[in-house]
């Protein structure tokens, strides 16, 4: 089962800032880990409100934000190559790799990574 510590994608703070149940219930008492690349593609949305900002900046502020590192780099190379892989997602596996942590996403992309302990959330 899911420890107390956990690696989550882009897409899975969208979710949890939408408001969504399941994956407020799945989060409720982790410690999340994400990459600086998360913390980017968050941050980036052309047109947020002050509002939206605020809270995205808030949802980071309480999650770790694993920087690149050369070891994390060549992870990602590794996993370009051979998966494949957009780079924002070879990053953010290489990133979950190299904390040792499992990875939750919605994005089934990350399958094909079999170092990886990938959990796929399915929105219902």
């Amino acid at each position: 089962m899911i420890g107390n510590k956990l690696f989550v994608d882009t897409n899975i703070l969208i979710y949890l800032l939408n408001g969504d149940p399941e994956i407020t219930q799945i989060l409720d008492g982790k410690q999340l880990v994400i990459s600086v690349i998360t913390e980017l593609e968050l941050l980036a949305v052309p047109n947020l409100s002050t509002e939206e900002q605020s809270l995205i900046e808030q949802l980071i502020s309480e999650c770790q934000v694993l920087n690149i590192n050369s070891g994390i780099k060549k992870v990602t190379i590794e996993f370009r190559k051979s998966r494949k892989l957009k780079l924002p997602d070879a990053i953010v596996a290489a990133s979950s790799f190299y904390s040792k942590l499992p990875l939750l996403t919605a994005d089934k992309a990350f399958d094909k990574v079999e170092e990886l302990d990938v959990i796929i959330y399915s929105a219902e």
